[in-house]
């Protein structure tokens, strides 16, 4: 009986997955194109990793919109971070009883 409520769940997934792919056809990406996905892939990968990644892989791989972005969002946490940093003085000064 589990075997045929997979099997039946199988066969509905395929069927929705084809009607998805008929109503909404996918272009084929060109080999340039299939090139930035897999780096922007691995840069992302690395990412979610705790990674380090250099601003010119960036600069290479994000297009010059994309890369001010990420400029602009790197500077908002500088900010929030700096923030973060300022402490209200009662928790600045040091009491010794």
């Amino acid at each position: 009986m589990v075997r045929q409520s997979k099997k039946i769940n199988g066969d509905f997934q395929k069927l929705l997955k084809e009607r998805i792919d008929k109503a909404n056809p996918r272009r084929t990406l060109t080999a340039e194109e299939t090139k930035r996905l897999a780096k922007l892939e691995a840069i992302a990968d690395k990412l979610k990793r705790g990674g380090n990644v250099q601003n010119r892989q960036l600069q290479t791989w994000l297009s010059q919109d994309e890369f001010a972005q990420v400029d602009v969002e790197w500077q908002e946490q500088l900010e929030i971070r700096e923030e973060l940093k300022d402490k209200p003085d009662e928790l600045n000064a040091t009491k010794i009883s």
